[in-house]
């Protein structure tokens, strides 16, 4: 029976995904690696080593993979565990057969949810960095584990070995006449295998990848939008003196 209903609670963590945050949930601002090369190799890794294994990103090609400095030899040696093939899609390791057999539905895809997470709260990047930085133990959950961001997550803490175990610390306060508890810090109860500082800045840079996989050419496109601008600029300048040349005899 346990086991079940631990079966049940991760299904419904993989068919909703990552949730936008709800409430009041605050969300801590993702750091910007769009620029960063060598960030963007380090989340690429991050990604097919913790997430592949059970969810796919199915709308990108191992091979995009060259546009963050990559050679076709690094991705094949380094981030193909489940193809031979550079050109295709990164699928996951589950068979889609025997996920369903188990879960019920298949884990979903991961290829936008950096763009379709995104809420009132903040940016999609802002709850994928918040999301995998606050999980907590919590033994009163099938998997053992709890989510600040997305409270009674069905999905365990896979990247738990990396972070270690930390317990929130919370405080009350006052909102509206009614006593609140807000968290205040948190506490490293076991050490992971990277240190606080280390495993922030892993996540920026998964969290980066993600990001940037949701949208390959959004650096394009913000470059492109300068040169446009710098051309609407100039341009506007040279219409302003042809129309008062146009009609500098007209009184």
């Amino acid at each position: 029976m346990k086991r079940i209903i631990t079966a049940l609670s991760l299904v419904f963590a993989l068919v909703g995904g990552v949730q936008a945050a709800g409430g009041d949930v605050h969300l801590d601002k993702a750091p910007d690696r769009s620029n960063d090369l060598g960030a963007l190799q380090n989340g690429a890794k991050l990604f097919v080593n913790y997430c592949v294994s059970c969810h796919s990103a199915a709308f990108m090609r191992y091979n995009r993979m060259r546009d963050i400095g990559l050679t076709e030899k690094q991705i094949k040696e380094n981030l193909m565990f489940t193809t031979d093939k550079v050109g295709d899609v990164m699928k996951s390791a589950i068979d889609p057969r025997q996920a369903k057999d188990w879960f019920g539905a298949n884990p979903p895809d991961l290829t936008l949810v950096a763009r379709s997470r995104a809420s009132h709260a903040g940016t999609g990047a802002d709850y994928l960095y918040t999301y995998l930085r606050t999980y907590y133990r919590d033994e009163t959950k099938p998997t053992g584990w709890n989510n600040m961001a997305f409270p009674s997550v069905g999905m365990p803490h896979v990247l738990g070995q990396l972070q270690g175990e930390r317990r929130p610390v919370f405080e009350t306060v006052k909102e509206n006449g009614h006593d609140v508890q807000k968290l205040k810090s948190w506490e490293q109860v076991t050490p992971g295998t990277m240190s606080p500082a280390e495993y922030d800045q892993a996540i920026g840079d998964l969290v980066g990848f993600m990001q940037w996989m949701a949208e390959p050419i959004q650096n394009t496109r913000k470059n492109l939008g300068m040169w446009v601008l710098a051309f609407l600029a100039v341009f506007t300048v040279i219409a302003w003196k042809l129309n008062a040349a146009f009609w500098k005899d007209i009184k």
